[in-house]
């Protein structure tokens, strides 16, 4: 009599069935474990952390955009070095004098090009980031974060160094 008349398979199938299940269980884990997840950069944090006060920096951006406008007034970016610029008045239309300001830059694919710039330059009412090093052709993540006294906000912009892709920069607003 063989084993599939006298209806002793089933159980051979089911447990080689969760052996297989349990084998692609741990193979998933090795898989992922080796592979090179960047974590995010939103809000100049890691994601759990930004995940947990999303909701403040939510309203803070509320009330940073009732009091003050923000905008890059860069016409392109390219690559190596270039000026990156930013202007900040109030609502009114006044500048806006004494902010703080951090630049972060980034590739969307790895971190090894991440910089942070502090401290620009204030000229003509502009908030100036000079000689902003782009080395590699490609896609470009400016992540700039605004103090102005208690008020701050995000500000992020997506870009490309490639010359047949130069043009306006995409100004993101989820942040």
């Amino acid at each position: 009599m063989s084993i599939i008349k006298s209806g002793k398979l089933w159980p051979f199938a089911i447990g080689t069935a969760i052996t297989l299940v349990f084998c692609m269980g741990v193979g998933t884990i090795i898989v992922t474990s080796k592979a090179n997840i960047q974590e995010s950069d939103a809000y100049m944090t890691n994601y759990q952390d930004a995940d947990a006060k999303v909701n403040d920096f939510i309203k803070a951006r509320i009330a940073f955009d009732k009091k003050y406008k923000l905008s890059c007034v860069t016409p392109q970016i390219k690559e190596g070095a270039c000026d990156v610029t930013y202007k900040l008045t109030t609502v009114d239309g006044r500048p806006v004098k004494g902010a703080e300001m951090v630049l972060a830059v980034s590739r969307p694919d790895s971190h090894d090009f991440d910089k942070t710039i502090k401290n620009p330059k204030v000229t003509d009412d502009l908030y100036l980031f000079s000689d902003v090093k782009f080395p590699k052709k490609g896609a470009w993540n400016l992540l700039l974060k605004v103090n102005v006294g208690k008020d701050y906000r995000f500000y992020s912009i997506k870009t490309d160094t490639r010359p047949d892709h130069i043009r306006k920069i995409r100004e993101e607003t989820t942040f």
